[in-house]
């Protein structure tokens, strides 16, 4: 299930999401502040521990994700104000980004590392010189939950939750691209229970297999080794915050810039060495530094066009979903 696949999964991706890149992305992809999410990556630190569900993983950043996310809300709308806010929803995300949600004490919502966007937005020059070309306000493009195709309250199908969900699938050898590549064609916009506009499945049969498939990619995100590892780096990033090592500034700039600090001083190089070598996860640890570690638990429930939520129709996924939101998460883990 973990075995990384072969090829450049992103730029597979990318040709799966459309086949061409639309001039209003490429007209902005370059400036800097997008840039920066060249070294943010997606894994939320956890690539860099030893862990071996985390070893070979292809190099996954948030400005993939975030072109990634522009390009399926273009392939389903042909609207730029909604192709924009999907391209910046990440621009304000800080280094090893839901890590600083556990340092905020915010990681079962997840919501801290969103704040920013409209000022990042304001203060670069090749995107507001786009906004005026454009027409446009800072408004149309700063908050992409304005647009249920990008956003939408989980655990609907959205640009953002679809995207990072067939990458995760690929990346960690779920299913074949072949199979990713069926799911995202049968997909439609069509409206929702409650008469909005959603991206949903044209179909029950290619909706259950996505669910199941993207309900691997759940046990992922709560795994021991990957709560654990997002608690121990925001733990280290905390003490070095308080010696003087980092800053709150430092962590908005890139993952390289924070990790080249940390080696540069004697103690917090020993942390982030000893962060590297975690390789195994003790369950039910005597350790006194042993802690339960909460997680929020994302999933996806999409809606098949006419029927209904894939729960509803399903028992197969019904039942699978069950099982992932009972996953008790209150074993004290301690890594080594």
């Amino acid at each position: 299930m973990h075995t990384p696949p072969n090829n450049d999964s992103q730029e597979l991706m990318r040709r799966i999401y459309a086949p061409d890149m639309p001039p209003c992305i490429e007209r902005i992809a370059s400036a800097p502040a997008l840039q920066r999410l060249q070294d943010v990556g997606m894994h939320c630190g956890c690539e860099y521990t030893s862990f071996p569900m985390f070893q070979g993983l292809k190099k996954y950043s948030r400005y993939e994700h975030s072109i990634g996310c522009a390009l399926i809300v273009w392939h389903f709308t042909h609207d730029v104000r909604q192709t924009i806010a999907a391209l910046l929803h990440d621009i304000a995300t800080p280094t090893f980004a839901h890590v600083i949600d556990f340092l905020n004490g915010d990681h079962l919502k997840q919501e801290s590392t969103e704040r920013g966007t409209k000022d990042l937005i304001q203060n670069s020059t090749e995107i507001m010189q786009f906004v005026q070309q454009e027409g446009l306000t800072v408004s149309d493009i700063s908050n992409y939950h304005l647009y249920p195709i990008a956003d939408n309250d989980s655990p609907r199908l959205s640009a953002d939750r679809l995207e990072y969900t067939l990458s995760n699938i690929i990346n960690y050898h779920i299913a074949p691209s072949d199979a990713v590549k069926h799911w995202y064609d049968s997909l439609i916009v069509g409206e929702n229970e409650d008469g909005e506009a959603e991206l949903m499945f044209a179909d029950l049969a290619t909706a259950e297999e996505f669910c199941l498939a993207a309900l691997q990619t759940s046990y992922i995100y709560i795994a021991d080794e990957d709560r654990f590892a997002m608690q121990t780096l925001s733990e280290l990033l905390k003490k070095h915050i308080s010696r003087g090592i980092l800053t709150q500034a430092d962590l908005y700039q890139t993952e390289s810039h924070v990790i080249t600090l940390l080696v540069q001083d004697p103690e917090a190089r020993q942390d982030w060495l000893h962060y590297r070598a975690l390789h195994h996860i003790q369950r039910n640890s005597p350790h006194p530094g042993a802690q339960i570690i909460h997680s929020k638990k994302r999933h996806i429930n999409p809606y098949v066009a006419t029927q209904g939520r894939t729960a509803t129709l399903s028992p197969r996924f019904a039942q699978a979903l069950n099982t992932f939101l009972a996953t008790p998460l209150d074993t004290p883990l301690w890594g080594e």
